[in-house]
């Protein structure tokens, strides 16, 4: 049994919060879980690194959501659809219990006032969310519930008893100047994955620090070699709404067609193109009617566009793949039972922060199962860190730590320059020859070079006030980074999104999770998948 935490003192100059749960992030899945918890009695704190409600990758636009009919039929071919995309790594326990979770939660949202449309019939189109609205509406029902919010509050470390569990954590008020301390008896990761500052939208705010975090109080993470989604964007914008390119003529610099880039899996043969040169693109195959209807669905799409006096329907425009990393992936902090707690106690993780592969395998598509998985791990996660700190009340205390490492301890070493170690990271994790198309010795270069940038990061002194946030979150980008690609080189065949040049084939005896963790030395461990498990057990 682990311990109630005796206080931490707060520096001078901090302010300090009680709690029974703190959920760190503010998006779909920090909300739900803070609401999910207040409603099971607990005390919440909701810390978010930029305004609740407006930032991360859902509040800047629209997203598909998994919702389903529960009728047995139309169950059975929304889990079967998804299986060989997902390399057949997908949990059907784990696949029902969302789309049930997510038929609730949607309806719900319904009858909080979120304005569904309708069809002709008149029935409520709940298949889709406008992430503005939406996450207005959160917001609002995040504060309905008593949940206290700290908005501009990025989290910089957890807070860990001499028992190993969570007691809080610390962090900045960025318009304050100050700093914040929450004593609480649990903790929910919402903090999203990790885009390593691509300029994909709404995802400036997603560095993983929610999993250096967590991997400093002892983590685990998993499925992080599916982590190398690139979306087709304009060279010229953040947009990145793939599905819109698909009534899209791909073109070199002369004009000729690019081979493939128009099929299903075009975006492998753009990223070859792009090796060589600029590629355009000009969404000619698009009628009038699905240019009106495009132009409807998704505004933001069109806005570098206009501003910049381009018809996309008429005149070839650049384009590049950008990198969406974990925010797209599937890997993330390893979840352990239906609470989605993590390996540390009293530690849960949700949304993009938790690992997806239980209902996703080894690829997503748009929003549709990301947004599921945010409103439903986010409710388990909720519920689950509420349900630990009314245990935790009657546990006998125990002193508290603080479990940061890198940029927050003084060292021997000088510091380091945030903005110079995020460029170095983005040069290891952004060319297509290193991620899209993984090869061993490439690989292996690329983690001798990460793995001394983390050498020299992790023996630097303590960063300036300053320049801690931004010192932290390349920090974070650095260990996503490790962790991506000790996974990939274990992972030793192609599956889902996870594509090796040197085993291009889906291999049966890889057909297990991988974990992976540590800060100095990153390991990889296989796991067995549930269906193995099953079996097993069956026997």
């Amino acid at each position: 049994m682990r311990g109630r935490a005796e206080k931490l003192s707060a520096t001078a100059g901090s302010v300090e919060y009680d709690a029974d749960v703190l959920v760190l992030g503010g998006g779909p899945a920090g909300t739900w879980a803070a609401i999910s918890a207040a409603e099971h009695g607990a005390r919440v704190v909701l810390a978010d690194k930029g305004f609740c409600g407006t930032s991360g990758a859902t509040a800047a636009a629209g997203t598909g959501v998994w919702y389903i009919d529960p009728q047995p039929a139309l169950r059975e071919a929304a889990m079967a659809g998804r299986e060989k995309m997902g390399g057949y790594l997908q949990d059907r326990r784990w696949m029902a219990r969302t789309l049930d979770c997510t038929y609730a939660q949607s309806n719900r949202l319904a009858k909080w006032g979120y304005p569904y449309p309708v069809d002709d019939d008149g029935k409520s189109q709940r298949n889709s969310l406008q992430g503005p609205e939406y996450m207005r509406l959160m917001r609002k029902r995040t504060k309905a519930a008593g949940v206290t919010i700290l908005d501009h509050s990025p989290a910089l470390e957890l807070l860990v008893d001499d028992g190993g569990a969570v007691a809080g954590a610390t962090g900045v008020r960025r318009q304050k100047d100050d700093r914040w301390i929450v004593h609480a008896k649990a903790v929910v990761i919402a903090t999203g994955g990790c885009a390593f500052l691509s300029k994909t939208l709404g995802s400036n705010v997603l560095t993983g620090d929610g999993y250096l975090m967590a991997a400093e109080a002892g983590a685990e993470l998993t499925g992080m070699e599916f982590s190398n989604p690139y979306a087709i964007s304009a060279a010229f914008g953040s947009v990145t709404k793939t599905l819109f390119y698909g009534w899209a003529t791909f073109t070199y610099e002369d004009g000729s067609v690019v081979p493939g880039a128009a099929s299903k899996g075009g975006r492998s043969a753009i990223a070859r193109a792009l090796m060589q040169g600029p590629v355009y693109a000009r969404l000619d195959r698009a009628d009038e009617a699905v240019r009106r209807s495009m132009r409807v669905s998704q505004p933001n799409f069109f806005l570098p566009f206009d501003r910049t006096g381009i018809d996309p329907f008429t005149q070839r425009f650049p384009v590049t793949l950008r990198l969406e990393g974990t925010v797209r992936g599937t890997g993330g902090l390893r979840i352990v039972d239906d609470t989605c707690a993590t390996t540390v106690p009293g530690l849960y993780a949700a949304g993009d922060g938790a690992t997806r592969e239980l209902v996703c395998g080894g690829f997503t598509g748009g929003g549709s199962h990301n947004a599921a998985w945010a409103m439903s791990s986010g409710t388990w996660a909720g519920r689950g860190a509420a349900d630990y700190a009314r245990l935790a009340c009657s546990m006998p205390s125990r002193q508290v730590s603080r479990a940061g490492t890198v940029a927050l301890r003084e060292r021997s070493g000088r510091s380091f320059a945030p903005a110079e170690l995020v460029r170095s990271v983005q040069d290891e994790v952004f060319p297509y020859e290193l991620n899209y198309f993984r090869e061993a010795g490439r690989l292996d270069g690329s983690l001798q070079r990460l793995d001394a940038l983390w050498a020299a990061a992790s023996s630097a002194d303590a960063a300036a006030e300053a320049d801690v946030l931004r010192a932290r979150e390349a920090a974070a980008m650095l260990a996503t980074a490790r962790w991506m690609y000790r996974s990939a080189l274990a992972r030793k065949e192609s599956r889902g999104m996870h594509r090796r040049d040197d085993f291009p084939d889906q291999n049966e005896r890889f057909r297990h999770y991988v974990t992976t963790g540590g800060l100095d030395e990153v390991w990889t461990a296989p796991r067995v998948h549930a269906d193995a498990a099953y079996a097993e057990a069956a026997e």
